[in-house]
């Protein structure tokens, strides 16, 4: 990218290619905020209540993606403001180039997906890439570390998703049995579960913990 400066030299501008590359980095943006932020654990621990508290469609799924950006934000902020600091600022002043602007934004990224991402999700995407054997962690690519974090936070995100599925199973479990019990087998135990299913988490600030308990869940 440095040698397109060159052209400047020659009477012409690089801002054509500026703007390009400016554009090019907006239109991959939402790829990197899903792969490569906290994103991924949040948006799967929520629809993983809606699915157990049994309501389909509440809420809505713009509701639960604006919920998840702006956790993500929150999480991400000092992420963010470091790469403000030390790649887009100095790049905003013309103190640096296109490339160490990339490599100095990346670094962030690296070193939060670092504390995310354990060591044998990274063997793994590293063999599948054909990596040298015991790479220091500090020198994976991110064609290898992105991955490895997605699968972590995905597990991490079925993990705590099945911690919170579980009183909710309970609920409908005894609904039923008591359903059963009194031998209204024509009534679908559905009907009364989710009422109750939707107090207990009203009254307990279900969401508030929810939110709460994910966010804590980041090193």
């Amino acid at each position: 990218m440095d040698a397109l400066l060159t052209l400047a030299g020659h009477g012409r501008s690089s801002l054509p290619l500026d703007v390009l590359a400016a554009l090019t980095l907006l239109s991959i943006a939402p790829f990197v905020i899903v792969l490569s932020t906290s994103f991924v654990r949040i948006i799967v621990v929520l629809s993983l209540v809606r699915s157990a508290i049994g309501a389909s469609s509440l809420p809505p799924n713009a509701v639960l993606t604006g919920l998840a950006l702006i956790l993500t934000f929150v999480i991400m902020t000092p992420t963010f403001e470091r790469i403000s600091h030390d790649a887009l600022d100095p790049y905003a002043k013309g103190r640096i180039s296109q490339h160490t602007f990339l490599e100095r934004a990346a670094e962030p990224l690296r070193a939060f997906m670092l504390r995310q991402t354990k060591t044998k999700d990274i063997t793994v995407f590293a063999r599948i890439a054909r990596r040298p054997p015991r790479e220091e962690p500090a020198a994976t690519p991110l064609t290898v570390l992105v991955p490895a974090f997605v699968v972590g936070e995905l597990r991490n995100g079925f993990a705590i998703g099945v911690a919170l599925y579980l009183p909710f199973v309970a609920i409908d479990l005894a609904v039923a049995a008591i359903l059963m019990g009194l031998g209204m087998f024509m009534l679908s135990p559905p009907v009364i579960s989710l009422p109750a299913k939707l107090l207990l988490f009203v009254l307990v600030d279900g969401w508030a913990l929810v939110c709460d308990g994910v966010v804590a869940s980041f090193r």
